[in-house]
């Protein structure tokens, strides 16, 4: 016979799953506005390091590489192809003669610019149709989770400890 877990060892786990199945929903809301404002195609790879340098502009591609957990041969090509479309430049850095900081330019601040507008829009639509305490309940979630995710510096593990030494 199992063992019927109790409210609050099962709270957490319904929690995660009613966030899984938003989440799921976001990435539909999500790539709508991708389609709408890439005017070439940006892999979701390639947005999350546009994300990162709007963050942390200024970076260098082994940082880079340690944030998003990927080799830095594979961010320089994503660094490269963003590059081409013209949202990110390479600029030598002051610190080092031998690295490069990493920037988006005009051109990809306007893009993201662009999307988040378009992705804000979409939410908006979704959560002005939910009722007032829906919606307070919603803002209180979202923000002990925003606030437990960056004490617990799980997006960026590495950026501090190495941008503060470098």
């Amino acid at each position: 016979m199992g063992v019927k877990p109790t409210a609050s060892r099962r709270e957490p786990h319904d929690a995660a799953e009613a966030a899984r199945e938003v989440v799921e929903l976001l990435e539909i809301l999500w790539e709508r506005g991708r389609e709408a404002a890439s005017p070439g195609p940006v892999s979701p790879s390639q947005l999350r390091v546009m994300y990162i340098l709007d963050r942390d502009e200024g970076i260098n591609l082994r940082t880079l590489g340690e944030v998003m957990g990927a080799t830095s041969s594979s961010v320089s090509r994503l660094c490269d192809r963003l590059q081409a479309l013209g949202y990110v430049r390479r600029t030598p850095s002051p610190v080092s003669r031998r690295e490069l900081e990493l920037k988006l330019t005009s051109r990809g601040r306007s893009h993201l610019y662009e999307l988040r507008a378009l992705r804000e829009e979409s939410l908006l639509a979704v959560i002005s149709a939910m009722p007032p305490a829906a919606r307070h309940a919603l803002v209180e979630g979202l923000e002990g989770f925003r606030e437990t995710v960056g004490e617990s510096d799980l997006l960026h593990p590495q950026t501090r400890d190495v941008t503060q030494s470098a």
